[in-house]
Order: structure tokens, then sequence, then C-alpha cells
């Protein structure tokens, strides 16, 4: 598979199609297959490529893990534009990997023309409403790195799925999904330290990219609470629900998402 290196790591990533660079970005516990839906669709009118995150698969996970962070990976996201050399690109990120798309946009507007957020994970400051440090999804988050540090794979991972998919949304995930999850398990150990900042106001509103907010309509509360403020602070969005779709929307219903993503940025 394919790579650039960027400050000394190769950054391997899967792509399709020509055209105008769309880049996607994953979040926890995935890597450049959690995409694998989207690849064919989306490659028919963008050259799509699909990251996998430093040190996630088909990279190996460093005993330290101490550059496994969202500014890390944003630094990353961004030296991989500029090796394009291409221009600003579409840049697509779900979960986790929507933050790290937002604090690209927020930092190196510059290299965005476009900008898709899929349920972004993270939290909200005082300034957009949310508790002062609630840290509820930290604290879940740690609990299940605890587990995989003991070697507890499975229950770490049961534990995540549930946070962000609700009670028994590991048992109704496909194997393929699961095999993703189970490569990137240490990685974890890395994410529970990386000290994210939560969403403050100023931020989203000097994004100025037209931006493209996609939610599942059975997803957990605190995925929509996230758009809903987000929406309305950012000054440039267009916001779509995807129908019988969880927080693992770009799979559990590829279509509607696909279709939704191609409509926004033909539509610009």
């Amino acid at each position: 598979m394919p790579s650039r290196t960027i400050d000394q790591y190769p950054i391997s990533y899967a792509e399709a199609g020509d055209g105008a660079p769309l880049l996607l970005v994953h979040g926890t516990l995935g890597d450049q297959r959690v995409f694998d839906p989207q690849m064919a669709a989306l490659g028919a009118a963008h050259h799509v490529m699909a990251l996998s995150m430093r040190h996630c698969w088909p990279g190996s996970w460093p005993d330290e893990g101490g550059d496994f962070t969202i500014d890390r990976h944003v630094a990353d996201v961004a030296g991989f534009i500029r090796a394009l050399e291409r221009g600003p690109v579409a840049l697509l990120g779900h979960s986790r990997g929507g933050h790290i798309a937002f604090r690209v946009a927020e930092r190196h507007p510059e290299l965005v023309r476009a900008l898709i957020l899929a349920e972004p994970g993270g939290e909200l400051d005082a300034s957009l409403g949310g508790a002062q440090a609630s840290g509820q999804q930290a604290a879940g988050f740690s609990a299940a790195a605890a587990r995989i540090a003991a070697g507890d794979i499975e229950g770490g991972l049961i534990l995540v799925a549930e946070l962000t998919g609700g009670p028994g949304a590991w048992d109704k995930r496909p194997e393929a999904r699961k095999a993703v999850s189970r490569d990137n398990a240490r990685s974890l150990l890395g994410q529970v330290n990386e000290n994210r900042s939560p969403y403050a106001r100023a931020a989203a509103e000097g994004i100025l990219v037209p931006t493209l907010l996609l939610g599942g309509d059975s997803s957990q509360p605190n995925f929509e609470k996230i758009l809903d403020v987000l929406e309305h602070a950012m000054p440039n969005t267009r916001r779509v629900t995807i129908p019988h779709a969880t927080h693992g929307l770009n799979q559990d219903n590829p279509a509607a998402f696909n279709q939704a993503v191609l409509e926004f940025l033909t539509g610009r």
C-alpha cells in the first residue's frame, strides 16, 4: 500500500479515483480500512485517500506511545496535505478523526477547501455550554485502556463500543469491523494521555470553510449535542442526518453517507 513519510514516519493510506483530493481521517481504534465502503463511490468523483494515522495499522505500536496525540496527528495530516502539493483539499474526519479535521481547519485554514465532520468526538468547553471539566468520555476510555493494558483486549473494546454506540454495540458489529478494532487496540493506551482540548466558541467561529456536519439518526446523545452546538457556532455549515445509522454511520448506511458527501462537494 502507498505511504508518505511525514516527520520521519510513514503514513500509509488507501486510495481510489482521480480528480480533486479528498482525505479521510478515521477515529478511535480505526485505520484506513474503516472507509472501505466509501472508496469506490467517492473515488468516482475525487482522488480519495483514506489515511492510517501514526501508529495505527499497518503501523506498529511503540512501547512508549508518547506521540499518539491530537497535536501529533493534526501535524501529520497537515504535513500530508502539504506533501501532496495540490493546494487545499476536502477533508473528512469521523469521530476522533473529526476532531483532528476540525483542528487542521482551525490551525491551517489554507490547507482545507471543504470540511466534513462525521460525528466529531470530544467535549465542549464552557463557552459552548459544556461542563467546565466533565471528562465523561475520557474517563470511559481510561477504563477501557486499563482493561487492554491488563490483557483483557475484548473487554476494553466492548467498553469503547458501548460508550460510543450504546449497550450491545460490540455484539452488533460485523467481524471485519471488530478485527480493525483488535488490530488497533493498543493505540488506546496512547490516546488516553493525549490531553484533548475541548471545542471552544472562538475556534468554531473562526472556521470559515464550508462545512458539512453528519450524524446518525440512532446515535448517542453526546454526539448529537456536539453537532447541535457546532451547527450554530460555525458560520458556514450544512447538516445532514443519516438514517438507520449509529455512530459508525459511514458503515451503517454507506449509500446515504456517500450520497451526502458527494452532494455537498458537488454543490459547492
